[in-house]
């Protein structure tokens, strides 16, 4: 890695070095080799894979051992060079597909799922090698993400550009080696209205399957967070599901019979399962803008899955400079995305337009407002959302949408939404899912 920053008059010594260095540790020479994969040296070494994983989180607590840290540096300086190497000019889907697993190894030596850095997949797997990454110690993922976790999603962006992707796509046997990520999905949706043919049905087809791969991760998330009260109006089913076994045997302690070893029970109690019944609106207002990409992927899937839950009614609409209501799709994410136009300004009172009509019942309605905020129209858009707010609809404004939570929100809502009681959201996705679930339990 160290030679690539020097002259090439001074790389062979050091390249000559750092060979008799890679041998000495007992390491693969295939480490020096710009050109190998991570992928392909481990199915070489399986062996490797072990310490790889984690291997940027070393122990502190370990006793010191120079040879150790010396191995360690060949195998950190082999994954940055896969991950920050990318050169220049054309890049083929092999070549993406190859750097979105070096990159995933990159993610696995610092503890963390591959994807879970660049946001790829909210909470779930990106592209998988072999292995779960680092097993016994979690990062601080608040530190690592604003620093690494762009740069890793602006080179994958980027190499993503410099694919001829039109030409892949018309291509089934090329298309079929494409890996879905976020970036890849960014590009089909800027560019499906040039697409026909067969290169349309390839990227339809990568579009649905990441949309079916992040519902998946999303809906699961959904289940597990919290649901709110239980509703003790109402007595709880006495069924053997709903037996509160625990509370039984305490309950009926005082009958225990010393002598015949045995507890008579007389009363049974059983758990309270039933919920609120009153019907909640829930409208997602999505700034579909350039930067919003990610968000608006999510937050659609987001949508189709709370339109599920039973006595929820969905609203969703999409807005640039123009608004859009995309509520009769809400149901199939992959054909909202599909009547998306990422891009242009961003002008949120023509969608306040649209959403005024939809709140019908303010105090059982939730508004998720989910964009930067950098808007042409400042004053009469924060006066239509006080409003709203002031009604007594629960409004809740969002600065992205994304499994690691990051983006810039404008300062100036950011301040003014802290006034109002209506602080902006953290964008991680699962702290939005549990906000969600709680109002609407």
């Amino acid at each position: 890695m160290l030679a690539r920053l020097f002259d090439r008059e001074e790389q062979p010594a050091l390249e000559t070095a750092s060979l008799d260095v890679v041998e000495d540790l007992g390491l693969p020479v295939a480490l020096l080799d710009p050109g190998a994969s991570i992928d392909a040296i481990v199915q070489r070494h399986p062996q490797l894979a072990a310490e790889l994983d984690g291997v940027m989180l070393p122990d502190p607590d370990a006793p010191r051992d120079r040879a150790a840290e010396v191995r360690r540096a060949a195998l950190v300086s082999k994954v940055l060079l896969n991950a920050f190497a990318t050169g220049s000019g054309e890049v083929s889907a092999a070549q993406l597909a190859r750097w979105q697993s070096d990159a995933g190894w990159l993610e696995r030596a610092l503890g963390c799922r591959p994807g879970e850095l660049r946001g790829s997949r909210p909470g779930g797997p990106g592209v998988s090698p072999v292995g779960t990454g680092g097993p016994h110690r979690t990062p601080d993922l608040s530190v690592l993400v604003p620093q690494l976790g762009p740069e890793l999603a602006g080179i994958e962006a980027d190499l993503v550009r410099r694919m001829r992707l039109r030409e892949l796509l018309a291509d089934n046997k090329l298309a079929g080696t494409l890996t879905p990520s976020m970036s890849l999905i960014e590009q089909l949706l800027r560019d499906k209205g040039n697409l026909d043919g067969v290169a349309l049905k390839n990227a339809k087809a990568l579009i649905r399957r990441f949309v079916d791969e992040v519902a998946q991760v999303l809906r699961t998330q959904v289940e597990k967070a919290s649901v709110g009260e239980l509703d003790r109006s109402v007595p709880p089913k006495r069924t053997f599901r709903n037996l509160d076994l625990k509370r039984t045997i305490w309950k009926n302690l005082p009958n225990w019979d010393p002598e015949s070893e045995r507890l008579y029970v007389d009363q049974l109690h059983y758990r309270r399962t039933a919920r609120k019944t009153t019907p909640q609106d829930l409208i997602v207002v999505v700034d579909q803008s350039g930067s919003m990409v990610d968000s608006m992927v999510n937050c659609t899937i987001l949508a189709s899955i709370f339109t599920g839950l039973p006595r929820v009614r969905v609203h969703l609409v999409a807005y640039d400079t123009r608004a859009l209501d995309l509520t009769p799709w809400v149901r199939d994410p992959f054909e909202t995305l599909l009547r998306t136009q990422l891009g242009g300004g961003t002008d949120g009172t023509v969608a306040m337009d649209l959403v005024q009509p939809m709140v019908t019942d303010p105090r059982n309605t939730v508004v998720v407002w989910i964009s930067d905020f950098y808007e042409s129209r400042c004053e009469p858009l924060l006066a239509s959302m006080t409003a709203l707010h002031r009604s007594g609809v629960r409004f809740i404004p969002v600065g992205s949408v994304t499994s690691a939570g990051r983006g810039s929100v404008n300062p100036w809502f950011k301040d003014r939404f802290k006034d109002l009681g209506t602080p902006v959201l953290s964008g991680h996705i699962k702290k939005l899912i549990s906000e969600l679930k709680n109002f609407l339990a």
